[in-house]
């Protein structure tokens, strides 16, 4: 049985009180690679007391998620929601688009999506 390459590349970088992350999921995700990511974006959020995230996911390698992952993530949005002060989502997939707008319902109304990386806005 051969497995898949799969996870999550983070970046982060500060400006001032603000957290701008990169996040490149890569193949299936499991709920093991959630927890490494979380663990990694909790930390940065809890660096800075009043700092907000602005984050780009570069979905154009993500392939799916495990179901128990979907409750992780609306767990984690539920509890993160207010830190976020923009979203971009860059894909290529029509799921893509969806997990973007039901994302928005969770985390903020800023969760954009983009299936141009040209179109996709700057994070400031």
């Amino acid at each position: 049985m051969m497995s898949s390459f799969h996870g999550i590349s983070v970046g982060t970088e500060r400006f001032g009180d603000d957290i701008y992350l990169t996040l490149k999921p890569t193949g299936k995700l499991t709920h093991e690679d959630y927890v490494v990511i979380t663990l990694i974006i909790e930390s940065a959020l809890k660096a800075v007391i009043s700092s907000k995230t602005y984050t780009f996911l570069d979905a154009t390698g993500f392939e799916s998620w495990k179901p128990k992952l979907m409750w992780d993530d609306f767990r984690f949005a539920s509890e993160y929601s207010a830190e976020f002060a923009k979203v971009e989502i860059y894909g290529g997939k029509n799921w893509h688009r969806l997990a973007a707008t039901i994302g928005s319902w969770f985390v903020t109304d800023k969760v954009k999506y983009f299936d141009d990386k040209v179109r996709c806005t700057e994070l400031s």
